[in-house]
């Protein structure tokens, strides 16, 4: 046998005696992620902060799944849930307070509220694996690969965004009622043969998968019973023949608006979005909305992209409405009004696309002044009145100029030929921290 070298022996003697793990850092709140599973299922440690805690506050569903011993008092929360956090944190104030979240709680659930109001340093979180996790290990799915969508509270339209041919999907569930609501969307968005399976009551005794089925076919044959309200429903995404595709990318295909013309065509609306440039948690200001194809495609590059669209026609902004709904963008803020006075009182935006009505007095300034350092603006246009209003504010703010000409091959009796659009121009400019001079504006018609 081969002893250790002395120079070993010696470093091994002159390390330090292991010492006492630290103890967790002092919080206002603890938050303790449990499962379907309940007390069997989660930790000692946090077992203990439950154990110890003077108040437990938490939904029904879970404190019913703590034991006697947990002799603190259970308060659940009331509804709405955020607006009630401080005044209710503040009403027990001083007092050892300990929050159940379902699964992990900065995955979609209170951890999240509660480091926003408290500050993050204020909140301890003791997590347990999420009925996500739990799914892709039932299903042998790769997480890193699993989209993940929540229908908790928010309507089931935002779905439609997501669905991509072979794209696997986890939806997070609201009720026993979601997952008949994902068949039907699936359905009437062309996704009709896409597979679905329904994953219940995830690491719990109840637990249990439904047969796979397709959303044409839901629900499954020998069902029994409606699904258990706390499910996840897994999606493999199937394109039905002849479904419009629609890709990950701005420039989506005409057909897939609802219009009366009034429309950012599809070249010209893929050069606007990679001028406007959208980065996720940013916020549009589309002025003069027409058919909302800007906005919608803005929100479509990333879940946490914001948009807000302002057009004076009652009629096209409803459409604007069923546009988003849609293409997957429910969250999209329609306001109805004429610019530049419908703008007051929006929020901050991180970028300005300006569709229409350049010539009317102050928009173009308006909007200028609403962007911070470092926010975009981008302006369209097909008359030379506005062109020469763009051409004004390059001189005056720098920025790029551009001529945007498209032409489609058409018959042309027995042969094709080119037939020219309208050459849009495009003035797109970023404000920089001493771009002050406001771009003036001019007396006349919308255009």
């Amino acid at each position: 046998m081969f002893s250790r070298p002395p120079r070993y022996r010696a470093v091994t003697a002159a390390r330090p005696a292991p010492t006492a793990a630290r103890p967790a850092p002092t919080a206002a709140v603890t938050v303790v992620g449990i499962g379907a599973d309940g007390w069997e299922g989660i930790p000692g440690t946090s077992r203990q902060a439950l154990l110890g805690a003077d108040v437990v506050i938490g939904g029904p569903r879970q404190l019913d799944l703590l034991p006697p011993g947990c002799g603190g008092d259970r308060v659940p929360w009331p509804s709405p849930l955020r607006p009630a956090v401080p005044g209710l944190l503040a009403a027990h104030a001083g007092r050892r307070i300990a929050v159940l979240a379902s699964g992990d709680p900065l995955f979609y659930g209170i951890g999240r509220t509660l480091a926003e109001v408290l500050g993050a340093g204020s909140v301890h979180v003791l997590p347990h694996p999420s009925s996500v996790s739990y799914a892709c290990a039932r299903l042998g799915w790769p997480l890193e690969d699993t989209e993940v969508v929540t229908l908790v509270g928010r309507p089931t339209a935002r779905l439609a965004a997501a669905l991509h041919d072979r794209r696997r999907l986890l939806v997070l569930s609201a009720d026993a009622a979601t997952p008949g609501e994902v068949a039907a969307l699936l359905r009437d968005r062309g996704f009709g043969p896409s597979r679905m399976r329904v994953l219940e009551q995830l690491g719990g005794d109840r637990e249990r998968t439904s047969g796979e089925t397709s959303a044409d076919d839901w629900p499954p044959p020998h069902t029994g019973d409606d699904p258990d309200p706390l499910n996840v429903v897994a999606v493999e995404c199937r394109r039905a023949p002849g479904a419009l595709r629609l890709g990950a990318v701005p420039g989506l295909p005409d057909e897939a608006y609802e219009h009366d013309g009034q429309l950012t065509k599809r070249h010209v609306r893929a050069a606007t979005l990679g001028a406007l440039a959208p980065a996720p948690g940013e916020l549009l200001w589309d002025v003069g909305g027409g058919s909302g194809s800007i906005a919608v495609e803005w929100m479509r590059t990333h879940s946490a992209c914001r948009a807000v669209t302002v057009e004076r026609d009652p009629v096209r902004a409803e459409r604007i409405i069923r546009n988003a709904e849609r293409l997957g963008v429910p969250g999209l803020r329609v306001v109805t009004g004429a610019a530049p006075a419908a703008l007051a009182g929006l929020p901050q935006p991180d970028a300005v696309f300006v569709g229409g009505g350049l010539t009317a007095p102050g928009l173009l300034d308006a909007c200028w002044e609403a962007l911070p350092a470092g926010g975009r603006l981008v302006a369209n246009t097909v008359t030379l009145e506005s062109e020469a209003l763009l051409a004004d504010a390059r001189r005056r703010h720098g920025g790029e100029l551009v001529r945007l000409a498209v032409a489609h091959a058409v018959p042309v009796g027995g042969f094709t030929g080119w037939r020219q659009a309208m050459p849009v121009t495009q003035w797109a400019v970023q404000k920089t921290s001493d771009s002050s001079e406001a771009v003036p504006g001019t007396a006349g018609a919308d255009a």
